[in-house]
């Protein structure tokens, strides 16, 4: 069974999430959500490597642990990461980021930029619509900036990784050493 049920796959996937949430989960507000090329690398990583949900598992295992560290911010860290997980897959699959088990490294990035840049200001919003931290400009417009280029970074990254290190790993012939 190659689908969502592949241990070694959901194995991967939940560790991307675990790292996903080490990276950013003990940053302060609003760093949390300028500073995310590793929970977006993450988050790519596991859609390319589980065709259907992978960012959304790994952004979920993200969510509840963020859940769990920041009680107080339960259900919006949850609701967010999975958020992101969704843009992510929504992005790849609208910009068809892998046609026939080939990735398109351009669109990757591009796809991973707009995800990024639109869950920052997302957050931004609510955040300041909660009055959680104080509305500027400014800072929406960092967050903005930010996520893009932390998206782009992060595309690049997961195409070097991907095309470099991972792909074979996920390929039929290589699929029993997997790991």
């Amino acid at each position: 069974m190659d689908g969502i049920f592949n241990s070694k796959k959901l194995a991967l996937i939940t560790l991307l999430g675990t790292v996903a949430f080490v990276s950013n989960g003990f940053l302060p507000s609003p760093a949390d959500k300028m500073f995310i090329v590793i929970q977006a690398l993450a988050f790519a990583l596991g859609s390319l490597a589980m065709a259907k949900g992978g960012a959304m598992f790994a952004a979920l295992v993200n969510g509840i642990l963020l859940s769990l560290l920041r009680a107080g911010f339960f259900p919006f860290s949850l609701i967010f990461s999975v958020a992101y997980g969704l843009l992510i897959e929504v992005f790849f699959q609208a910009f068809k980021v892998n046609e026939a088990n080939k990735i398109r490294g351009k669109r990757l990035i591009l796809a991973l930029a707009l995800a990024s840049g639109t869950i920052g200001v997302l957050s931004m919003y609510l955040t300041t619509l909660l009055k959680i931290i104080p509305m500027a400009a400014p800072l929406y417009a960092g967050v903005l900036i930010v996520g893009i280029i932390n998206g782009v970074a992060a595309g690049y990254l997961a195409v070097r990784l991907w095309n470099r290190y991972l792909n074979a790993w996920f390929t039929k012939r290589h699929s029993t050493n997997m790991l």
